[in-house]
């Protein structure tokens, strides 16, 4: 058996506490360290976890050197400062979604995981399902999709930033249901079309419900039609799905085995598996992708896509238009050359053919 890999672990708050309950919970690795701004935070929450011989800090810099690799689970504006330096430190890192709160700064993301030769992931935590790796098994059976839609209506009351934000489920939320529309069709968005509101009775700032459309590279749609201020009949955190196809109809309601009939009015069987779901699941892929150097799931590259077609329904919601995720990329990509400041990223960005072929979306 190979030794347990070593993690350090930046970031202590709620989200911290989930990733160390995972960490407890897995054989395969072990918590080197914790670090966070406010050491005592980072002190009770290690405590408080049966980790009380682990070491706390209130930065990375005495602790890195004691690490296998780095859990990135600070606020999403910190995560290209962490991840980025754990990088340039030799060190791969797996990083909580979303990846950076701009495709720009994502792109510098890449940079650095290149740059150092180590893995960037992203802990895309929806991906784990086993609900959804039934479902996946059954649209294969079914053969191309025409048509996937998801709809996402729950009432949450916040009382925090995301109550604050300009566009806070596209933003906040819908990077879950576009990462995994990307995973279910098994093709890569080319436009959107979004319009996004707020319903007059909304405790929410900024616009709290959005319709997009998503045009795919196979010519599959996908439809986003979601609210954070719809109280009664609620769905699932993940939402509500259905794909068409021309053999036959699958629907997931979120939490629950999927259901898949044919054309004949035959039902097409769930198959659940036992692997890892959410956190553990992500955490699962990264140590097998770190000790085998495979590429997992949600790897930096590959999740810029998802990033932008995020950043892409805000841009179409604000001017009305379709917008391209290509156009997007390309625009962040100039922004990324015009703004990067360490002479190893920019020179590794200049080396790039394209962004576009950079992220795959391009061959």
């Amino acid at each position: 058996m190979p030794e347990p890999l070593r993690l350090l672990q930046v970031g202590s708050g709620g989200m911290g506490r989930a990733w160390l309950r995972n960490i407890a919970a897995n054989p395969d690795v072990v918590l080197a360290g914790l670090v966070d701004l406010d050491v005592d935070l980072a002190r009770a929450a290690a405590d408080e976890h049966g980790f009380n011989d682990v070491p706390v800090a209130a930065s990375i810099d005495g602790l890195i050197n004691t690490a296998d690799a780095v859990v990135d689970v600070t606020v999403p504006s910190a995560h290209p400062t962490i991840s980025v330096q754990a990088l340039l430190r030799g060190v791969p890192v797996l990083c909580e979604k979303p990846l950076a709160e701009s495709v720009r700064e994502c792109l510098q993301m890449v940079a650095a995981s290149e740059a150092s030769g180590k893995l960037l992931m992203v802990s895309q935590s929806r991906r784990y399902f086993r609900a959804v790796a039934a479902y996946q098994r059954q649209l294969a059976e079914l053969g191309p999709i025409g048509s996937l839609a998801c709809e996402f209506f729950k009432a949450p009351h916040f009382s925090g930033f995301r109550e604050r934000m300009a566009e806070p489920l596209l933003v906040d939320m819908a990077i879950h249901q576009f990462d995994l529309s990307r995973k279910l069709i098994g093709s890569e968005p080319v436009s959107v079309f979004c319009d996004s509101y707020n319903p007059p009775w909304s405790w929410f700032d900024g616009n709290a419900a959005a319709s997009a459309i998503f045009r795919y590279a196979d010519g599959t749609r996908f439809t986003f039609t979601g609210s954070w201020c719809a109280p009664g009949h609620e769905t699932s955190w993940n939402g509500r799905w259905r794909a068409s196809t021309a053999n036959g109809t699958a629907t997931w309601d979120g939490d629950n085995a999927p259901a898949a009939e044919l054309v004949s009015g035959e039902a097409l069987p769930a198959e659940l598996g036992d692997e890892p779901e959410e956190i553990a699941g992500s955490l699962a892929e990264f140590v097998e992708a770190v000790r085998t150097s495979t590429t997992p799931q949600s790897e930096v590259h590959s999740n810029v896509i998802s990033i932008a077609m995020v950043e892409a329904a805000v841009r179409s919601a604000g001017t009305g238009e379709v917008v391209r995720i290509a156009d997007v990329i390309s625009a962040a990509y100039e922004e990324a050359l015009a703004t990067t400041q360490d002479a190893q990223l920019l020179a590794t960005l200049k080396a790039w053919p394209s962004p576009l072929k950079a992220v795959g979306l391009e061959a």
